[in-house]
């Protein structure tokens, strides 16, 4: 079979081979199997289902539910670029645009087609799955963890992926996620109805011996700018986390000042889309000559790939220990001997605290978030006017934004034409914004933060890690 894959994947995608783990991938769902794959982000899982969309031979159409929309489109595009059939359906587009990608995916114009699980609620997109000549082929979830509430990124509609898979007529089917304990493992294979036998589980290994894992407490920024600046000096280019784009500009002066001002970028989500093209651009095509240290928020890193980032350093403690492994993870993909050093300062807590609070708005607000967005004259509003509307016009209460994130999840509202701005579809169901369920997520984010703490105090990081996933 090798001999038959290794052609498609040079002529169709530019690669003259597979990685070791991504092969036996491919070869298993070519046979026509299920999988389950754990791999980091950057390590080629998109490829295990794309792949397989164009080499399997039977008709139909694989059908990609992916959570995040600027994801999709960029996977998108750079199929597009390879000259691959793919398209995405999303709320960001007009209705005659929509009712044009409906139309190309019901006449089979379309290798793979992206979209998010609540796609599945409207009846034009599942009528047009039903007519694609073979219908869905392939079904791909990724980032399957949001299927289980035990996951850090729970969606509600993607638990009724196993409902969806009925109704498309239990396609073979692959879930791919960064990273997923041995409960969020077992949730998504109830969830799709597939037991380990029929969801096999592929796993990279998450014990890296290249990457050296330290922690250190600190007192004071000046303390956690010294212990950045040592990182540097060592040589190549690095990441540093920060969890507050206040905390990061101010950082940023004062590691301009010490490293050199053109040797230090920023990157956070208020940026300007032409300045973060900008700045990834520079990041990516950077050499380690260059010393190019890059301070970012989370918002930084999904669908970067570059092998020789030297360090990841966390200038305060990340939300769980899901988002620390993703985040180091992108270190020393090329094999080579990277550093991983998390700081955390007591205070540091206090703002992960927050964040909690902000991202479990309680069932009240939600419930009025809900009302003030069915009722806007204009149809549709965004963060700043939800925010005024509900709290007042403090921008440093956040709960605005996870109002807006919470309701799209359910399916309540959905993104509209215009960027940043969210229209209403529908009156939440009776109990669906349940105050018990809030509460059960609040006090389940509050162990997590306590486990990253546990993690930066236990004076064994790698082991603490392996023990959390559960992947030897």
């Amino acid at each position: 079979m090798q001999d038959k894959l290794l052609p498609i994947l040079e002529d169709r995608f530019g690669l003259t081979g597979f990685y070791p783990l991504q092969g036996e991938i491919i070869r298993h769902v070519m046979q026509g199997s299920h999988a389950l794959v754990v791999m980091p982000t950057g390590s080629g899982k998109s490829l295990c289902f794309q792949f397989p969309a164009l080499a399997l031979e039977a008709a139909g159409v694989t059908l990609v539910f992916s959570p995040l929309i600027a994801l999709m489109e960029d996977q998108v595009a750079a199929l597009k670029k390879k000259g691959i059939a793919a398209e995405y359906i999303n709320s960001t587009l007009n209705s005659r645009t929509r009712s044009q990608r409906y139309e190309a995916l019901a006449k089979g114009e379309y290798e793979l087609i992206y979209a998010t699980p609540e796609r599945m609620y409207k009846e034009e997109f599942r009528q047009a799955l039903e007519d694609v000549p073979g219908g869905v082929k392939l079904l791909a979830i990724d980032e399957a963890h949001c299927i289980t509430k035990w996951g850090h990124d729970f969606r509600p509609a993607y638990s009724e992926i196993g409902e969806f898979r009925k109704l498309l007529d239990y396609p073979q089917t692959i879930a791919l996620t960064a990273t997923a304990t041995r409960q969020v493992r077992a949730d998504i294979r109830e969830v799709l109805e597939l037991d380990e036998t029929e969801l096999e589980l592929f796993a990279e290994g998450i014990d890296r011996p290249n990457l050296e894992l330290k922690a250190e407490e600190v007192w004071s920024d000046s303390e956690k700018s010294a212990r950045i600046l040592e990182l540097a000096k060592a040589g190549g280019t690095g990441i540093v986390y920060y969890s507050l784009i206040k905390k990061l500009e101010q950082h940023a002066d004062e590691l301009r000042a010490a490293w050199g001002a053109g040797r230090v970028e920023i990157y956070h989500g208020k940026l300007e889309p032409l300045q973060k093209k900008k700045v990834y651009d520079r990041f990516t095509a950077s050499e380690p000559g260059d010393g190019l240290m890059l301070l970012a928020t989370n918002a930084f890193g999904m669908g970067v790939d570059k092998p020789d980032i030297r360090y990841i350093a966390h200038a305060q403690v990340p939300g769980s220990i899901e988002s620390y492994y993703q985040e180091i993870g992108r270190a020393g993909r090329d094999g080579e001997a990277s550093r991983c050093l998390l700081l955390y300062e007591k205070s540091d807590l206090g703002i992960q605290q927050e964040f909690i609070e902000w991202m479990n708005p309680s069932a009240d607000l939600l419930e009025l978030a809900a009302l003030e967005i069915s009722n806007s004259p204009n149809g549709s509003l965004d963060a700043d006017e939800l925010r005024e509307k509900l709290t007042g016009r403090n921008r440093g209460d956040r709960r605005a934004e996870y109002c807006l994130i919470g309701l799209e999840k359910r399916g309540i509202i959905e993104q509209a034409d215009t960027a940043g701005r969210y229209s209403f579809i529908r009156a939440p169901d009776e109990g669906e914004i349940c105050p018990k369920a809030i509460e059960e997520k609040h006090q389940r984010d509050l162990r997590r933060l306590l486990d990253v703490l546990e993690l930066a105090q236990s004076g064994d990081i790698r082991s603490r890690i392996l023990d959390y996933f559960g992947l030897d």
